[in-house]
């Protein structure tokens, strides 16, 4: 059997390098690859604790060697990318030299502020492959003299089972007729939550967020919802249902290396209001039919009364180019023209 190795900072959870990874690993299995994931949090397959994005030190490079020594080929999903421990990226990257890699890119440290004076990621090698989630990343890197391909990120074209709906929303405790908005990220500055909590007042919604909140932004998620102007409920999903109890997702972030909820509610057929971040726009340009999150008016109006063309729309347009299958498509010509396959 030829192994494939994911590795990452942490694996196996909601974040979304984890999901997308993890739609990755169903399509290399379907190529015929034994997946096994490793890093440093997270229920994974092989556990190497100095890969974690908070780990006090990095890991040795015989660590990481030993994680990755049966792996005939080594998915990196964004530790080489995003400096967050710039020791295990060090690390992976020597012990990948001259070894067949994909490294998937979502967060490059020019895309953020706190991270611009970083310029040794991402590293690359002539054995290796690059792969980004938009073409803006891919533009960008090839201005920095490496070429990569982009694969947008996949997801399921099946409709959500409503058949829990009311279950659901009262176990969040959500009344028959109340206006459900959901917020599915983890809370942290570029999310836009002032945004989406004003958007909700406005709206005369309540406000659901999802994540925890995260990178010290705790003690201002707990003012803003506080000092809302509307009903709040911070709490993850029952069953993982995200899309089966709101009305409408909103979704202003200021930055994102893609931003999975509007494709995700597109396809669950469901109206999305989104900030103008550059990938959004770039994604949005494909035809996609949504809402702008500063201007409240034809969000409510749409979340109060669902327009069937418009969600046919949108989510036509996301089965045809973020479905699973256009995505693995993708990944197998990549590794075919590697010579990679099994």
């Amino acid at each position: 059997m030829t192994t494939c190795a994911i590795v990452s900072f942490r694996l196996g959870l909601t974040d979304g390098v984890s999901i997308i990874a993890a739609a990755w690993a169903d399509a290399l299995r379907d190529l015929g690859f034994d997946v096994v994931t490793v890093a440093g949090d997270g229920p994974v397959d092989r556990v190497v604790s100095g890969l974690a994005a908070d780990a006090p030190t990095g890991p040795s490079v015989s660590e990481v060697d030993h994680a990755l020594a049966d792996a005939d080929l080594v998915v990196v999903e964004n530790l080489c990318t995003i400096p967050l421990n710039l020791a295990a990226a060090r690390a992976v990257a020597q012990v990948l030299r001259g070894r067949p890699a994909i490294l998937h890119h979502h967060d490059p440290p020019w895309q953020r502020a706190r991270f611009a004076s970083v310029t040794e990621l991402p590293p690359t090698d002539p054995a290796w492959r690059h792969v980004t989630i938009n073409h803006l990343t891919r533009h960008e890197m090839a201005n920095r003299g490496i070429a990569a391909t982009t694969i947008y990120n996949g997801f399921s074209t099946r409709l959500p089972d409503r058949s829990a709906r009311a279950a659901i929303r009262d176990q969040l405790g959500v009344a028959p007729g109340e206006l459900l908005l959901a917020h599915p990220v983890r809370a942290i500055e570029r999310k836009g939550i002032p945004t989406a909590l004003e958007l909700c007042a406005a709206i005369g919604a309540t406000y659901w967020l999802m994540g925890p909140a995260e990178d010290g932004y705790g003690p201002t998620l707990d003012h803003l919802l506080r000092t809302a102007r509307c009903r709040t409920i911070h709490e993850p999903p029952p069953d993982h249902s995200l899309y089966v109890a709101p009305d409408g997702i909103v979704f202003p972030s200021t930055w994102e290396g893609f931003g999975n909820p509007p494709i995700e509610a597109s396809l669950a057929r469901l109206p999305v209001a989104v900030g103008s971040y550059p990938v959004g726009e770039e994604v949005r340009s494909l035809g996609f039919r949504w809402f702008d999150a500063d201007d409240p008016a034809p969000f409510a109006d749409a979340v109060r009364h669902p327009d069937d063309e418009l969600l046919d729309h949108n989510r036509r347009l996301a089965s045809a180019h973020f479905s699973l299958d256009v995505m693995a498509s993708g990944l197998r010509d990549l590794v075919d023209e590697a010579g990679w396959l099994p």
